[in-house]
């Protein structure tokens, strides 16, 4: 499904992709096209893009390919989904202790709109950090 979302491919593009936009939350999926995890995110992505086009656009960004990013947002796991809001980092409180990005495919679409809506609307406001509409702290509790 990567091939349905744009894809920056420098740094350069990157940092206008994120500068230019002016209305709308930009999120940024780093990761590999090949990784199955990033394959499940760029799924619940291209079926969230339409829902969402008025307040958030989507972009790929291959971490091999564009490495200049990989230390300055800690860009490690296979799969990271971050928010940026005119040339801001939007960090989001998940319950998971890292406010900084997500790092697991979500599968459910709705959950990642309301996501995306919780920042936008926080973002708006001016708030650097948002509380998520879901704690996950307990994601992996069974």
């Amino acid at each position: 499904m990567s091939y349905l979302l744009p894809h920056l491919d420098s740094g350069w593009a990157v940092d206008q992709a994120i500068m230019s936009e002016e209305d709308r939350v930009v999120v940024i999926r780093f990761g590999h096209d090949y990784d199955p995890t990033c394959m499940q995110m760029d799924e619940v992505l291209c079926s969230v893009a339409p829902k969402t086009a008025n307040y958030a656009v989507f972009y790929l960004v291959d971490i091999t390919e564009v490495p200049d990013f990989n230390t300055m947002y800690e860009l490690y796991d296979p799969c990271t989904v971050m928010f940026f809001f005119r040339n801001k980092h939007i960090m989001i409180d998940l319950g998971t202790g890292n406010n900084n990005k997500i790092n697991w495919a979500l599968t459910d679409k709705q959950e990642f709109i309301d996501i995306v809506e919780t920042v936008y609307c926080g973002a708006k406001k001016g708030k650097g950090l948002v509380i998520s509409p879901k704690d996950y702290s307990t994601k992996y509790r069974y």
